[in-house]
């Protein structure tokens, strides 16, 4: 594998559990922590039984989400860091905005679930927020994702179709590894110029999310069926934990250090 090769092509966030990703110039990664503004909230499909004053990691089933509610993706969001404020346009139109920091903002927002997405709701939807050191990550280990871009070539050869990278949700894509090496980095950092170190901890096994094309909404593939039957195994895609923190930007340049 040739390390110098490894390199960061774009960064991405995501605000809200199961809504649309966030193109980033750059992001500040703190050792132990998350990746920055990702996954802050979720819309409780139904009471949950999560308790922000003692949060422990619930299946991502209870909240709204792509896997079981593809018209979700056809929804772009936008979420203002500064105001708290989270908008929803589908199309050209708006159709939402609350602050999610107000009962009357997160009440706007539940507003528009119910209306939107009616016969998917098992109850109530509820936004919530995560609390200091908390996030709606589908793994509780899931503080930063990397996608092999060369990996979802390879599903396109296994499904016959092109496949947007953002069907897998992932924080930073990347390029110079074989497609799937990423899964033989568990154990493995990698460094970059700056500072920054991130140790690979878990593959990510990819569930009916992955289907959903996210321009359309439309479940038009069957990706961890073709994982599975070419290679035994539903996996693509890394998760990490930041050991050393620091600042990263599509082009940084990524160095594999041996486990």
């Amino acid at each position: 594998m040739t390390t110098a090769a490894l390199q960061v092509t774009a960064l991405h966030r995501y605000p809200v559990k199961g809504l649309s990703p966030e193109p980033l110039a750059s992001a500040a990664l703190a050792a132990g922590g998350y990746f920055p503004g990702d996954r802050l909230f979720a819309v409780e499909n139904g009471p949950s039984g999560f308790d922000p004053a003692a949060p422990v990691h619930q299946p991502k089933i209870k909240y709204l989400m792509l896997m079981r509610n593809e018209a979700l993706a056809r929804l772009s969001t936008s979420y203002d860091d500064a105001t708290g404020v989270l908008t929803i346009r589908e199309g050209d139109r708006e159709v939402a905005r609350g602050d999610l920091g107000t009962r009357e903002g997160r009440l706007s927002i539940e507003a528009f679930f119910r209306r939107h997405i009616p016969k998917e709701l098992r109850g109530p939807p509820k936004v919530l927020a995560a609390p200091e050191g908390y996030r709606f990550t589908d793994s509780r280990s899931g503080f930063v994702s990397l996608i092999n871009l060369a990996s979802v070539a390879a599903v396109e050869d296994m499904v016959g179709a092109p496949v947007d990278p953002l069907r897998f949700r992932g924080n930073l894509h990347v390029t110079g590894l074989p497609a799937f090496a990423e899964l033989d980095l568990v154990g493995a950092t990698l460094t970059t110029e700056g500072g920054l170190r991130l140790k690979v901890t878990k593959r990510i096994v990819r569930c009916a999310a992955t289907n959903v094309d996210p321009a359309t909404g439309e479940r038009d593939l069957a990706i961890p069926a073709a994982l599975q039957k070419n290679l035994g195994h539903a996996d693509c895609g890394v998760y990490a934990e930041v050991i050393a923190g620091g600042e990263v930007r599509p082009g940084d340049g990524l160095r594999l250090e041996p486990a």
